[in-house]
């Protein structure tokens, strides 16, 4: 049955990420026809992203006793409601309670529970050693996705546009096509087997201590989360939403361009991370994820002082083809020092940290780029503060090594 499951899971990773992309190009335009300022768009986007970050950790720290199917099934009903939601309604405060309780992506990446769990049901479906591997291939099917969504929803917004239909309601088209997606994934999910599940602990076994759901790798789990949060409190300062709102106002951009450099944005993202499996072979997994994510943060600097559109959509091109290296070696990162019945939390409760990292940074992009004089330093302040996420990481976890890079160690 592990086939089956793992073509599902990567099905279920294309379907969402198609969503995510798909409304991520237009939400904030969405958002202004509905009548939001900058900063209610920005405070939103914060308020979404906090809510995932609660409903995530109650989800993904208990997906390994509860079930990690229920889980899955829970977080596309979660997806379902939000976008029939934002459809339904135009007020202030109803759209803030279903970013809170719901499941919406305002920057076209994963959000909810479903990667956590995702990741933890692929460990436990293949070997160590082909662990990053996959992993690369799941995020390359996530960012071909992603790609397609937002040429999809760019180009569909804009020929409902030209053919005499409102912005609004070309935009509200699009959060429609979101909701579908929600009802695809729960049946996706309701047709997973009971190989993607944690075997309980056998009758009379002691009972372990956890915290959050983690027990004995629970401070290595900590040290991480407190790292990727503060990369995601950097990231969050120029979700894909907020970038292309400002490509819009600084080069004045239509939505279908727009979702043609972000397909050809993410297409990059995607063999970019591709690639990262065969660097950390060679490199291993923390060499591969600081020593290509400086290099990109470096080039995101460059993008706001590029004199003409082309050239800074050349940079931003640039990079976001190494962008996504640090992705699944990552990912794979934290599922290698953990304990199998961990790692559904371990990936939930560095999901969060994630989460709760990025939930403030939209709100202040909104003030920042409601000054005309600090329009652009998002960039800076994001890719400086990636930056010394990267250099804190290889100085943390340079030392402590992957089980299969331990074994190669050991072989030779």
């Amino acid at each position: 049955m592990k086939r089956p499951d793992i073509a599902i899971l990567f099905t279920t990773r294309i379907v969402r990420l198609f969503c995510y992309g798909f409304l991520s190009v237009v939400l904030a335009l969405y958002l202004v026809q509905v009548g939001l300022t900058d900063r209610q768009i920005g405070l939103l986007f914060t308020l979404t992203l906090a809510g995932d970050a609660g409903i995530t950790l109650w989800l993904t720290t208990s997906a390994d006793r509860f079930g990690r199917r229920r889980t899955l099934l829970a977080g596309a009903v979660l997806m379902i409601a939000a976008g029939v939601a934002f459809i339904l309604t135009e007020n202030l405060l109803l759209l803030m309670l279903a970013a809170i309780i719901g499941v919406i992506s305002p920057s076209g990446n994963e959000i909810g529970p479903f990667l956590s769990v995702e990741q933890a049901s692929l460990s436990q479906l293949i070997a160590n050693e082909r662990r990053t591997s996959v992993f690369s291939w799941y995020n390359l099917a996530g960012s071909f996705a992603t790609a397609s969504g937002a040429l999809a929803g760019g180009w569909l917004s804009q020929f409902l546009q030209g053919a005499g239909i409102s912005k609004l309601q070309s935009y509200r088209s699009v959060l429609i096509g979101y909701a579908v997606g929600g009802v695809i994934l729960f049946i996706l999910f309701l047709i997973l087997s009971k190989a993607i599940e944690i075997k309980p602990n056998p009758e009379g076994a002691p009972l372990i201590k956890r915290t959050l759901g983690l027990h004995k790798s629970r401070n290595i789990v900590f040290k991480l989360s407190a790292l990727f949060s503060l990369d995601a409190f950097a990231g969050g300062l120029l979700v894909q939403s907020m970038m292309a709102f400002w490509f819009h106002i600084r080069f004045g951009l239509d939505p279908g361009l727009l979702g043609s450099i972000f397909f050809a944005a993410n297409i990059l993202a995607g063999f970019s991370a591709l690639l990262a499996g065969r660097l950390a072979k060679r490199f291993g997994l923390i060499n591969t994820m600081v020593f290509t994510h400086i290099p990109s943060n470096i080039l995101l600097i460059l993008v706001p002082l590029m004199p003409s559109l082309p050239l800074a959509i050349a940079v931003l091109l640039m990079r976001f083809s190494i962008s996504q290296m640090d992705v699944p070696t990552r990912q794979s990162y934290t599922m290698a020092v953990v304990s199998p019945d961990e790692r559904s939390a371990a990936a939930g409760v560095t999901a969060i940290a994630r989460s709760v990292g990025a939930a403030i940074s939209p709100s202040i992009t909104g003030i920042l780029i409601s000054v005309p004089i600090l329009f652009s330093t998002p960039f800076f302040f994001s890719s400086g503060l990636k930056i010394i996420y990267d250099l804190l990481l290889y100085r943390s976890f340079r030392k402590m090594k992957p089980p299969e890079e331990n074994e190669i160690r050991t072989s030779s």
